[in-house]
């Protein structure tokens, strides 16, 4: 894969590259219990069209059944499922007493706030999807019930899947209490990932085996920090949880400040975490650590790290503090309403609404014969609008060959399975294939074409796999032009947003080990050091995102990605600062001089990227010790 990216160009090779691990059975189990099951049980009982809508809502929430713990399940599938109850719910009512004209301008009004709030986050972005995609279904699917069946019917299906995901175990997990199961892999995870980057100190792997330890405390800290009851741990396995990741944040800092000495460190250094790792999975005592030399500040920060987790994993820790700080409602209004908000909720808007309109069109033109599917078209520019599945080519390449294959394969099911005996089968199929096709959104939108077109044949429409081939082409049109339009503000904007917040974020970091100094407040700089790192990684998904798009569009975040680099070495000197002031309190030449041309090379990269400088947020120069 790594010859063909190289030779053809970067967004051509983002839809050819899928993403690889092992099968996620547990997930497989899910959906297999979920959609089918379902279905089946309203077809027994006489009400067909409530079991599509529950279908319907569990197919959509397997799409977001991704791993991690069963608490960060409840945010990462519920929201969205109300969300799209939501939009169930206006998108009936309006379908059902406004025009056409007026159902159009309400869905692009939808369309503009869906998408400015997708700019908050991941979860956010699955709630507006979602409530565009029901919104389009329920204006357009005719169905018996009214809106507020159908939305109870809908958080019904997606809370059958979200049941399945908090009482069945996974696979494999033998240890502990099962019920943190995906907590205690996360947190292994950032031992591990410790582990690696220590054995790759001095080594040309250690710049991205840091990216992969950012990844794994990322990982940890959405993992443990799910929606729950009380604002604390309340059982005693999730609080020594809480604490052994506590304890691997002093490990992570000094391994930084290793590799950013970029002198290789003795090999025995790498199995404390190692055995750390195990002892989280497993639930068990550590034993004896190997202590590294203490020959240098940071590998006597990694001995003093070593001993404080294996005395917490022995005998509990009391800092059960995740070091994250939560989002006020002005932080959230002002990424709403910001330049990535804005810029991404006018696409939306104009995406949606225009496919709103010409399905409008051609279904009151009769284009679409006696039956009413015209909500195909909308709710497939929905998915074409979204970056979060790749950059605009390749989400359009992917989802015309998704559904060509996905409509094929369907066709010669429906003319050989029995109905609605087989159909129900294929859903319950599909449902099993939604995990392992995520990898790849070819894949996935040949696996929900075939489930929703399954969907729609037992709720007594006829087929219509090839009217939907060419509804999604007319879809991918329209989003490759509206896509390419010049947009009112400034192109580009949500990689210019996160990046300026990495900025920020590295700024306040630099300011409190260089000023505010390290000894009395080691939470607070965990916290803003998992902020600035954090708010990184994000900034180089979005610029990667970006660089991957079509020439036209990839232009607009020329220059970011040299910013995002410096950015990741300045707070890479920032925690070597950090680990030196806390062994002799005061920085060598070699720490200030670095962060000093750290900080020009910043300056002058801004300037060249476009980037603004808020005044006042000038970067503290240090001063040597």
């Amino acid at each position: 894969m790594s010859r063909l990216s190289a030779a053809v160009p970067p967004w051509l090779a983002h839809a050819l590259r899928a993403q690889r691990g092992p099968v996620p059975w547990s997930a497989v189990v899910r959906g297999a219990l979920a959609a089918g099951p379902l279905l089946l049980v309203a077809v027994l009982s006489g009400r067909t069209s409530v079991g599509v809508v529950a279908a319907l809502g569990a197919m959509l929430a397997g799409i977001n059944d991704r791993p991690g713990s069963r608490r960060a399940a409840v945010r990462r599938l519920g929201m969205p499922a109300l969300a799209g109850a939501g939009g169930l719910l206006v998108g009936s009512y309006a379908g059902q007493h406004v025009g056409a004209v007026t159902l159009t301008l309400l869905l692009t009004v939808l369309g503009l706030l869906a998408g400015a709030v997708s700019a908050v986050g991941p979860v956010a972005s699955g709630a507006g999807t979602q409530l565009l995609v029901a919104a389009a279904i329920g204006a357009g699917m005719p169905l018996p019930e009214p809106g507020w069946q159908r939305a109870l019917f809908f958080v019904g299906g997606a809370g059958w899947l979200l049941v399945l995901r908090l009482a069945l175990p996974t696979p494999g997990a033998t240890a502990g209490d099962y019920r943190f199961d995906g907590e205690r892999d996360a947190v292994g995870g950032v031992y591990d990932a410790v582990a690696a980057l220590l054995e790759a100190v001095g080594g040309p792997d250690a710049p991205g085996r840091r990216v992969a330890l950012t990844a794994a405390l990322d990982h940890a800290q959405d993992a443990l920090g799910g929606p729950r009851l009380r604002s604390y741990a309340s059982s005693a396995a999730e609080r020594r949880l809480h604490a052994q990741y506590a304890a691997a944040l002093p490990l992570a800092e000094a391994a930084t400040a290793l590799a950013w000495a970029g002198e290789a460190v003795p090999a025995r250094a790498v199995e404390g975490p190692r055995r750390l790792a195990v002892a989280v999975r497993t639930s068990t005592h550590t034993g004896p650590l190997p202590a590294p030399s203490r020959s240098a500040p940071a590998l006597r920060a990694l001995d003093d790290a070593l001993l404080h987790a294996a005395d917490t994993f022995d005998r509990g820790g009391d800092d059960t503090a995740l070091h994250t700080r939560r989002r006020t409602a002005t932080s959230l209004a002002r990424t709403v309403l910001g330049s990535a908000g804005r810029e991404y909720g006018l696409r939306v808007a104009l995406c949606f609404g225009a496919s709103v309109a010409v399905a409008q069109a051609l279904h009151h033109a009769r284009w679409y014969g006696s039956h009413s599917h015209w909500y195909w078209l909308p709710a497939t520019a929905v998915f074409l609008v979204k970056p979060d599945l790749g950059p605009l080519a390749s989400r359009v390449i992917c989802r015309a060959a998704g559904t060509v294959l996905g409509a094929v394969l369907f066709a010669g099911f429906a003319a050989l399975l029995p109905r609605p005996a087989g159909l129900v089968a294929l859903v319950a199929l599909c449902g099993a294939l939604i995990p392992v096709a995520t990898r790849h959104f070819a894949a996935q939108t040949a696996v929900v074409t075939v489930l929703v077109l399954s969907l729609v044949m037992v709720g007594g429409e006829p087929g219509a796999s090839w009217s939907r081939i060419g509804e999604t082409l007319l879809a991918c049109a329209i989003v490759l032009l509206v896509g390419h339009l010049p947009a009112l503000g400034q192109r580009g904007g949500g990689v210019r947003a996160r990046l300026t917040h990495a900025a920020e974020a590295a700024h306040v970091y630099l300011a409190h080990v260089l000023d505010d100094g390290t000894t009395d407040d080691r939470t607070g700089r965990w916290t803003l050091r998992r902020e600035a790192y954090r708010a990184l990684a994000e900034a180089r998904a979005s610029i990667d995102l970006a660089a991957a798009e079509l020439p036209a569009l990839a232009r607009h975040a020329e220059g970011t990605d040299e910013v995002a680099a410096t950015l990741e070495r300045l707070v890479d000197t920032t925690t070597a600062c950090a680990v030196q002031l806390d062994d002799t309190g005061r920085l060598t030449p070699q720490h200030t001089e670095r962060i000093t041309a750290l900080l020009d090379e910043l300056a002058e990269g801004r300037e060249r990227a476009g980037l603004v400088v808020k005044e006042g947020q000038a970067l503290p120069v240090p001063l040597a010790g």
